[in-house]
């Protein structure tokens, strides 16, 4: 008995770092702007602040690696949780890890040099090799949630992937169709989109433990 209760409490700190996650998100965006003189984040994108030469880079790095690691922690959680759920919600949440795996380890290893795009191979690879995964993998992963959920019991977490997937198209579609002034609100939806629902399936998480 006190096994399995040691066992839960650990599953509960695993699923309060996706709640951490979305935390550490937010900070990173809002310290990383105010180490950036100059910063327009309504212009600009969250990754600028995580560029080689950009003066934010220490500082919002640190935060976005804390939540990098809270986030696939979160992840490797839910999908050992999710195991014996239906196929559909249980794919969903394996490539909803998939995608935040590849963007953990693959901005990490391929920041932006610079601000925007500079047309470097590492910017490339960034700005359009890792989107190019990063992007169905969303895509795909929050429509197999969403029909996963709405066939079980958890038809909120199904809405809310919804809502995230029409955010993430609202993000794509407003980013490049904008005027320039506006890209970085546009270019937030789509990134904290996916950042939220992280902190939304660890919810679902603590709902399945409570329920478990």
């Amino acid at each position: 008995m006190a096994n399995d209760q040691t066992k839960k409490q650990m599953w509960v700190w695993t699923l309060v770092c996706g709640v951490l996650s979305v935390i550490f998100y937010l900070l990173h965006d809002i310290i990383g702007a105010a180490h950036y003189p100059g910063y327009h984040w309504m212009e600009q994108a969250v990754s600028d602040l995580t560029a080689t030469d950009a003066p934010s880079f220490a500082v919002a790095s640190g935060y976005v690696t804390v939540y990098k690691i809270f986030t696939c922690i979160c992840c490797v959680c839910l999908s050992v949780l999710v195991r014996n759920e239906r196929k559909s919600l249980r794919i969903g949440i394996y490539l909803f890890a998939v995608m935040q795996g590849i963007s953990a380890i693959g901005y990490a290893l391929f920041p932006l040099t610079g601000s925007g795009y500079d047309g470097s191979v590492q910017s490339f690879i960034h700005v359009y090799v890792l989107t190019a995964l990063v992007v169905p993998l969303s895509i795909v992963s929050l429509i197999l949630i969403a029909i996963g959920s709405f066939k079980g019991k958890y038809r909120l977490l199904g809405i809310v992937a919804i809502v995230s997937l029409v955010a993430m198209f609202f993000g794509v579609v407003g980013s490049q169709n904008a005027p320039k002034e506006y890209f970085g609100v546009f270019e937030r939806f789509s990134t904290y989109s996916a950042t939220i629902y992280t902190g939304v399936l660890a919810v679902y998480g603590f709902a399945k433990l409570k329920k478990d």
